[in-house]
């Protein structure tokens, strides 16, 4: 299977896009002042303890406090305290982990205002973004993550991914990492370690240490709330926690993230820089690769399988629905349980997608068609789980019901990716009446008259409609021409196939977007 990187970047916001063979299989939509992604690291303070919830809220500086279980505090929760208080008090020198003692473990039964106290100050890290009006989800049992290890400070523990099959691999995994992990130190080896060398191991693992220690030293003069540890942008984390030797290329239409991906790659997997590949094209980078026309057609709230199959997907508060219909799919040649499996199975792929593409997360609930057979009913299930197997969210398939119902439970760490496919009439702004025709020109030329009478550079770029770009440029006296010689600036008309008929904006020379 080939793998694409599609990486659009503007001023606003960066879109990432996954192909696989080609097909879009995830999104990821990250704006330029985005706080509070995943695995940062923030030293908060206590705002309220709940002895209701057995929780507490913490001021991380988002404007909701966010959200502390007592169950999300780790074991070692009181030894992640007493070094933190130790880093404040000792000044002048920082306490080497190794050389510290650990604390007993606090009890899994135990209550939170035993352990925490308000106006308390502790280290946290974000398990989930915010999600709607939820502040973000905290934990303070503290992993820093790296392209082949995860270093858990305050642990002695070795674990190996269970996507390591090989059991000798796993023995020699293990017996590595104990023989040069340093003391009070826990490991998680990922499933990119198999087969790595102990040099290119012992490397991260010094890096990730030294990153943890080095955080401490400006830790006498912080006030919280504060960044302790900041996870890698979205594109590089993607990068870390994805890159395979089966990714073809990395495309980014972005000077500055081009030459960051390569100096991240130089790092991690040197071999791999040349995939990286600057885009310079005319045409929208996501228009380029077809991306724009996924988008619109695989998330809308109807989604077409195949032969007239499609799927219903529904969002509750609480959970997902989809709803898999057979549509007008019907073959004489077929009796209706052959047809019913055929439709579920191309339906249970096209599921796993949608879950990756929309990053669904919490309950999901599958009707799939009805069907009597047994064997038929776990067919559906194998084949659920084993298109699931790319998907890097820790999930929970359970067989279907008598019923023909599949629930599934997928981690939700970031709010759900959600575009709107369906377009207001340009024209009625969806009144259902519309302006004259006839004054479009005017209307267009107007905002034009504006917008030149603001700028001072001399070319412009105007994004339109195939059909009206058509009508612009046509003929030797076009509108395009009259309208150099008028605003005595040069008009760059690119049609947009993804805009609606009547939909245009305009641009700088950058690709800026320029607001009326």
């Amino acid at each position: 299977m080939s793998k694409d990187l599609v990486i659009d970047a503007s001023s606003a916001e960066i879109n990432i896009a996954l192909l696989e063979d080609k097909e879009l299989v995830e999104l990821n939509k990250e704006a330029s002042n985005t706080k509070f992604s995943v695995g940062d690291i923030y030293l908060g303070r206590v705002k309220k303890i709940m002895p209701g919830l057995n929780a507490a809220f913490i001021d991380v500086g988002y404007e909701r406090d966010a959200f502390l279980h007592y169950l999300d505090l780790g074991p070692q929760f009181n030894s992640l305290k007493k070094f933190t208080k130790q880093a404040f008090f000792n000044k002048n020198r920082i306490i080497s982990l190794n050389k510290f003692r650990l604390e007993p473990d606090i009890d899994k039964n135990g209550k939170i205002a035993n352990v925490l106290s308000e106006n308390e100050t502790i280290l946290v890290q974000i398990a989930k973004e915010p999600i709607s009006t939820k502040g973000p989800r905290l934990a303070s049992e503290i992993s820093i993550a790296g392209r082949n290890l995860v270093l858990i400070p305050f642990s002695d523990k070795v674990s190996i991914s269970q996507k390591i099959h090989s059991l000798d691999e796993r023995i020699r995994l293990k017996k590595l990492l104990q023989s040069i992990k340093p003391k009070n130190y826990g490991i998680i080896v990922r499933t990119v370690a198999e087969s790595k060398k102990v040099a290119d191991l012992d490397t991260e693992l010094r890096q990730l240490v030294k990153k943890w220690e080095s955080a401490f030293h400006p830790l006498k003069a912080a006030k919280p709330p504060r960044l302790f540890i900041g996870e890698l942008n979205r594109t590089s984390a993607i990068l870390r926690d994805m890159l395979s030797p089966s990714f073809n290329s990395i495309i980014v239409n972005n000077e500055e993230i081009y030459h960051e991906i390569k100096d991240y790659l130089k790092t991690i997997a040197p071999e791999k820089q040349k995939i990286v590949k600057k885009y310079s094209g005319k045409k929208s980078i996501f228009d380029h690769y077809g991306i724009i026309k996924q988008i619109k057609a695989h998330f809308g709230k109807t989604v077409a399988i195949k032969k007239g199959a499609y799927l219903i997907i529904e969002h509750t508060e609480a959970l997902h629905v989809i709803d898999v219909n057979s549509g007008n799919r019907t073959q004489s040649n077929i009796d209706q349980e052959s047809n019913a499996l055929d439709v579920n199975l191309a339906a249970a792929q096209e599921i796993s997608r949608q879950l990756r593409l929309r990053d669904m997360g919490g309950i999901i609930v599958i009707d799939f068609i009805d069907m009597i057979d047994s064997n038929n009913k776990q067919l559906v299930y194998e084949k659920m789980k084993e298109t699931m197997v790319e998907d890097r969210a820790k999930h929970h398939i359970l067989p279907l019901s008598k019923f023909g119902l599949m629930q599934i439970t997928r981690q939700r760490v970031r709010p759900e990716m959600n575009i709107k496919t369906i377009e207001v009439c340009p024209t009625c702004k969806g009144k259902g009446e519309i302006n004259p025709t006839i004054l479009f020109a005017d209307e267009l030329e107007s905002h034009l008259s504006f917008v030149c009478s603001k700028v001072s550079f001399t070319t412009l770029i105007l994004k339109v409609h195939p059909i009206i770009a058509a009508y612009l440029t046509k003929g030797m006296k076009s509108i395009r021409l009259g309208w150099f010689f008028k605003f005595r600036k040069k008009i760059r008309i690119v049609p947009v196939s993804s805009y609606s008929l009547l939909e245009y904006h305009f641009f700088n020379k950058a690709g800026e977007k320029i607001m009326l």
